[in-house]
Parts: structure tokens; sequence; C-alpha cells
């Protein structure tokens, strides 16, 4: 258990600091805005208690927020994510339930489960997160395409983080 809370380190520190020091200098144009440190909020165990899934998805959107200069932005979508993972969870939910020694990853549940449980929280996250930030109405066509370009650059960069630093934990 110790060993696997320092795994889960490791990864925080390193994916805030892949984000606050590369990933938040990628200006492709405009509308795309990659944000893959949603990824520590999908590697959660799945037997998480939902207050702890919180309480990490706020000190990552508070340490992303501190190296972006957003003031909340990313600490609100992290915790709404936070909140919305178990609902989600449990729509996508394998008929015969979770096996708590696996991880949601692509390796573990599939590329597909992985591919619609990752595509939902990142689209959820970047749709609150454009529509906070703009927070115009009229703007509501720029906030989609805006939402859904940076959501499929993140995943695909979420995809291949899937691939580059998480094994199977199948044995």
């Amino acid at each position: 258990m110790n060993n696997t809370w320092v795994k889960y380190g490791s990864y925080f520190v390193l994916i805030v600091l892949l984000q606050g020091l590369v990933i938040n200098n990628i200006e492709v144009n405009a509308y795309l805005n990659p944000m893959i440190y949603p990824i520590m909020i999908l590697m959660l165990p799945f037997e998480l208690n939902a207050i702890i899934t919180m309480l990490v998805a706020l000190v990552l959107g508070v340490s992303v927020d501190a190296f972006s200069n957003t003031f909340g932005l990313h600490a609100s979508s992290a915790l709404l994510v936070g909140y919305l993972r178990p609902i989600l969870l449990n729509l996508i939910k394998p008929r015969d339930g979770y096996v708590t020694t696996l991880l949601p990853s692509i390796h573990d549940m599939g590329k597909l489960w992985f591919l619609i449980y990752a595509s939902s929280i990142v689209l959820i996250h970047h749709l609150w997160f454009f529509t906070v930030e703009v927070f115009r109405f009229d703007l509501f066509f720029h906030i989609l395409w805006q939402t859904v370009a940076s959501a499929f650059f993140s995943i695909a960069l979420i995809v291949i983080f899937q691939y580059i630093f998480y094994k199977s934990s199948k044995k």
C-alpha cells in the first residue's frame, strides 16, 4: 500500500511539472489548449473514496493553477471531474463489476473502455474550463470548438502517456 502512494505521488509531481513547464507553453493556435493533468484523476484506483478523489483533484487543480496563473479555473474543473468520476465509472461499469486489483488504464480495461472513460472525463473537464474562462454565452460555438479541439489533442496526449508510463496490472 505504501509503495502505491509513493508511485502515485511520483506521477502527481511528474504530471504537474509536465503540465506546468512543458504543455502550458505549447501554443499551436487559439483553439488548442492541451491539458494532460486529468490523467491523474483518471488513473486513481476504482475503490478510492469519492471524498479522497475530490481532495486529490483539488490539490491537483490548485497545483496546475499555480503554474498557469488561472486563479482556480483548473481547480474547479478538476474538482468537477473528481466529483463526477464515481458516477461515470458506475455508468460504464462492466457487467461483472470492477476488479479492484486493476487500474482504469488502457492496458487493464481495454482501448474502447478507456477511450469512452477518458473522453467523457476530458470533455466535461474542458467544457467546464472553457465555459468558465470565457463566461460569455454569445461565444457558445467558440467555446464548443475550443473544447472539442483541445479535448481531442489532450486525449491523444493522454493515450500516448498511457503507453509510455503505465504497464498492465494483469499478472
